[in-house]
């Protein structure tokens, strides 16, 4: 389905903005920032699961060489619960210990490693009680959460006439079921979490890798009980966030609260064990789906429940059939539901493509062994069950090219060149397979305020309070802006990252680009009316006393109809003026008319060595439909980026806890992700039709949908190299051999 204006163009890329800065140690992240008189703090963490702490001894440590303060629950610093998604549990608020690497104190000293061997010192006595750490064998005390996305828990769509999703299944010609499971998961960004927190005249600034500078402003207001305007945050530099990053955790907190109460500055930076422990993950999942068809494939009914471990005393659940099963594929019938499994494990969070990451494992698993049960081929089935509607909400994709992702993809990786008989390739001592999986993600756009400024030095400011977390917003605010002034990308000096700045809101759910681009676009058209208004009034101006209706804005100059034409520095210099500036504003505004969403089709090769199980992904390739791509050179490194992740879940990743509740591998030495050596050639290829329904700039979200499938056109592939089918994540080498 193709929609007015969607004839693909040529794409800008451009290098990053910030990539020299990066490269050369230029970039100041966090922790970097030393103000004078600077103490440091380093979290007590607890050693067991599931307690009531009935005493703590700090004595020891308050001895200790340079220590400042010791607070713990019996010594709390003053905090209010807060939380752009909800309120984060308040450190030190109370004595109940629900997982192990709970921080239960904070520790301030005049240096880090004096901190540090402080808290070394304190010792605690647990009332200590069993730890819940299996989802598996807590599935019978699951729970049903309020809501999933504001909707309900258990999602069914019926044809006329069907009384209930079982009774479709029944009617069905072929059935499937099968159940999968994906392990839970940590963010691991390279920067640590951490915080520089510095008090002045009752006014908090803090300097934090966040997603969003104004959120963390927000939620340390609310935690500090202060007013927002009295707190500045800065990040202008994120070492990966996916998701992680969204709170504000216990370290910022407790470092703004002592520092206020100390009066001096307080740095702290969590250790990479507390990284994994005191921060958030991803949930563990179980999936249960069920697929029932016509013998052609057709899809006539899709059941798909997810179960998801949550932290004591949160809801929050890995909805892996809401956001799959309920959209993906055309049936007639279709239920969803998502259910938690209160366990004492670290919260979580989200994390790049929450639900859809987990959920398309199962689904696209799924849909190969329906494949495989029919004698069809795996993209075949999957073309003739493509959704030309929203298959929940029943309206119509604003831009939908999955067909052309699907037979581009095909083409591009020799689909038609793939043995049908599961395991009857070999190369040598290694059998080679081959897999695919569809990729969909929702398209979202969050309010967002930009700030466009035309400067006396020739040069236009694009500022706002956004986030680049690596993904390359900072070339995004230089590309855009290049766009909507006309002027080369080298004129255009882009700021983000600071509270202070226009309110742009935060980055995540794939909506950075497409909520601030639009606000660019409105900033440049109010900006160059600002500069049109001041031309026609300034009684210095060249322009001055023209109609502004016959002055225009072109590519930096004004040029007036039958009169002058000036650059835009010539108007300011003349009128005296260092620069003019206008706000502009974005909104979620598109027709509800419409379903949005990217998509994209994945497709991957392994070898899998028949002695020792070995698995190597030789090759990956994406094609993907996400509207507008604002810059290529970045926007492939997201799609990259996500499949490497989405390589890493399928034969990698897993946080893994003992019967007490204490994380296994709680390290990068234990927790394994892909190295280059674990990393094949990626190609990556975009169909670039904008997308105007959506917004002015055409431009889809890519961040996350890159590792959506990748999972499962792992797991399909090593099916297809074997034979066997491996049904939980990561595929290690005991599920292989025989």
């Amino acid at each position: 389905m193709s929609v007015p204006n969607s004839k693909p163009r040529r794409a800008v890329s451009a290098d990053r903005v910030d990539g020299r800065a990066k490269v050369t140690g230029g970039a100041a992240y966090g922790a970097d920032r030393s103000p004078d008189r600077l103490a440091h703090g380093y979290m007590i963490v607890s050693t067991v699961a599931n307690a009531t702490i009935r005493s703590m001894d700090v004595s020891a440590a308050e001895r200790a060489p340079g220590v400042l303060a010791v607070y713990t629950p019996f010594n709390p610093l003053p905090l209010k619960p807060s939380g752009f998604l909800g309120p984060v549990r308040v450190p030190l608020a109370d004595k109940e210990v629900v997982h192990h690497g709970q921080p239960i104190g904070f520790v301030v000293a005049e240096t880090y490693e004096q901190a540090r061997a402080a808290a070394m010192l304190v010792s605690a006595d647990y009332d200590e009680r069993p730890a819940a750490v299996s989802l598996e064998a807590g599935l019978p005390g699951a729970k049903e959460p309020d809501s999933v996305d504001g909707g309900p828990a258990v999602v069914t769509v019926l044809a006329d006439g069907v009384g209930s999703i079982d009774e479709a299944l029944r009617a069905a010609e072929v059935t499937l079921a099968a159940t999968y499971t994906t392990a839970q998961q940590q963010h691991t960004p390279m920067e640590p979490h951490s915080a520089v927190t510095a008090w002045s005249g009752g006014r908090l600034t803090v300097h934090s890798s966040s997603q969003g500078a104004g959120v963390l402003a927000s939620d340390l207001a609310t935690a500090l009980e202060v007013e927002r305007g009295d707190v500045r945050a800065l990040g202008p530099y994120v070492g990966g966030a996916f998701g992680g990053k969204y709170a504000t955790y216990a370290q910022t907190r407790l470092a703004a609260a002592a520092a206020r109460k100390l009066g001096r500055p307080v740095k702290t930076v969590n250790t990479r064990e507390q990284v994994f422990t005191a921060t958030a993950t991803r949930a563990a999942t179980r999936q249960e789906v069920t697929l029932g068809a016509r013998r052609d494939g057709m899809l006539t009914a899709v059941r798909h429940d997810a179960w998801s471990g949550a932290a004591i005393g949160s809801a929050t659940v890995e909805a892996g059939g809401h956001h799959s099963s309920l959209t993906w594929y055309a049936s007639p019938n279709i239920q969803v539901g998502a259910k938690y499994v209160p366990l004492n494990v670290p919260e979580a969070t989200i994390m790049r493509a929450p639900g859809e990451a987990p959920g398309s494992f199962a689904l696209e698993c799924a849909m190969d062994e329906l494949a495989g049960e029919l004698g069809i081929d795996p993209l075949e089935l999957r073309i003739r069950n493509h959704a030309t509607t929203d298959p929940h909400s029943g309206k119509p994709w604003s831009s939908k090219h999955l067909l052309e992702c699907y037979r581009t993809g095909a083409e591009r990786f020799g689909w038609s060149r793939r043995a049908k008989e599961p395991g009857s390739t070999a190369d040598g001592d290694w059998l080679t397979g081959t897999g695919m999986a569809t990729a969909v993600f929702p398209a979202l756009r969050f309010p967002a305020t930009m700030k466009v400024r035309f400067q006396a030095d020739g040069t236009a400011a694009v500022s706002g309070s956004t986030a680049d977390l690596g993904t390359g917003m900072w070339t995004v605010l230089s590309v855009v802006g290049s766009r909507a002034l006309g002027l080369p990308a080298h004129r255009i000096k882009p700021a983000l990252g600071d509270s202070a700045l226009s309110d742009a809101g935060f980055v995540g759910g794939s909506a950075g680009t497409a909520s601030v681009g639009s606000a660019i676009l409105a900033a440049a058209g109010e900006a160059q009316k600002a500069l049109i208004k001041l031309a026609v009034e300034h009684e210095r101006s060249p322009f001055h006393g023209l109609d502004p209706d016959s002055v225009r804005y072109e590519n930096g100059r004004l040029t007036a109809d039958g009169g002058p034409s000036e650059d835009f520095d010539t108007v300011l210099a003349a009128t005296g003026r260092p620069g003019v500036e206008a706000e502009g504003s974005s909104a979620p505004d598109q027709s509800q008319d419409y379903a949005y969403a990217s998509f994209g089709a994945q497709f991957c090769e392994v070898r899998v060595n028949r002695w020792t199980s070995e698995i190597r992904v030789s090759r990956m390739l994406a094609v993907m439909d996400g509207g507008t791509v604002v810059n290529e050179k970045t926007a492939r490194s997201q799609i990259l980026g996500g499949m490497v992740w989405g390589l890493s879940s399928a034969l990698h990743e897993g946080l893994h806890f003992d019967s007490a509740g204490r994380p296994a591998n709680a390290d990068l030495a234990g927790y394994l992700i892909p190295v280059n050596a674990d990393t094949p050639a990626v190609d990556v290829h975009f169909l670039d039709h904008p997308d105007t329904r959506f917004n002015a700039l055409g431009a889809r979200g890519l961040g996350e949908i890159g590792i959506v499938g990748v999972a499962a056109a792992v797991a399909n592939a090593v099916h297809h190299a074997t034979g066997k089918r491996i049904r939980d994540l990561p595929i290690t080498l005991d599920q292989l051999l025989d």
